[in-house]
């Protein structure tokens, strides 16, 4: 079995086998900023057949200190478009669909139909729910990723298993505002944090194991720490 040169550098760490199963599956991020970006990259580059990215969002100068598709020419752009824009660069081998659209209650269960794994790149609470409620009655695995200023956590979460209200609560009780917009963003927690969500989706897309399920795994760069919470 031949594969492209641009996938050398897979082996051997993934098999053929793997690398030939990664051109067939689909996988949806949600959110295209400082966290999607950089996952839509990192799928998109590891050879990810198909790709749905969704963002109702334009790109806006706050975004260049960390957002890896925002540059001061994509000011003013749907992050969306410019994201499959990025993928087609990158790769013409990956069919990237392209949704410029909020997730919401009434949207969800088309946005994320057909998925295998679909990665949360949000930075609000309401949309998170209803991208958790959705997929688990869809049957869909969901990695989860937030970061605020120098910290940063993510999680594997299947149907059935311990969600994000173990995290945050019950829905809506907490309100709609995530802790990013006191803390700040940075550049390098956003990259940290989205290397491991595009890692975990490749895992449950290929069925590997190692995931972060049931365990929430937090990453602290400021003082160099990982630790983790059991989810129950």
């Amino acid at each position: 079995m031949k594969f492209p040169n641009r996938y050398d550098r897979n082996m051997t760490a993934l098999s053929q086998e793997e690398c030939a199963a990664l051109a067939e599956k689909r996988i949806v991020v949600v959110g295209c900023g400082g966290l999607g970006g950089a996952v839509i990259e990192a799928l998109a580059r590891i050879g990810v057949g198909h790709l749905r990215v969704i963002d109702g969002d334009v790109f806006e100068e706050s975004n260049l200190n960390r957002q890896l598709l925002c540059t001061e020419e994509a000011l003013g752009r749907e992050k969306a478009l410019v994201a499959a824009e990025r993928v087609r660069a990158i790769n013409n081998e990956v069919a990237v669909e392209p949704i410029v659209a909020y997730l919401s209650e009434a949207n969800a269960p088309t946005l994320l139909a057909d998925a295998e794994c679909v990665v949360d790149c949000l930075d609000n609470l309401e949309a998170r729910f209803w991208l958790a409620h959705t997929c688990q009655h869809l049957g869909t695995p969901v990695v989860y990723g937030a970061i605020a200023g120098w910290f940063g956590q993510a999680c594997t979460v299947y149907p059935g298993d311990p969600s994000f209200v173990s995290v945050y609560g019950e829905p809506f009780e907490s309100g709609g505002e995530s802790q990013h917009k006191k803390l700040g963003n940075l550049p390098f927690t956003a990259n940290a944090i989205s290397a491991i969500q595009a890692a975990e989706a490749v895992k449950i897309v290929l069925d590997r194991p190692g995931q972060i399920r049931n365990r929430l795994l937090m990453v602290d760069l400021l003082d160099g720490s990982v630790d983790d919470m059991e989810l129950r």
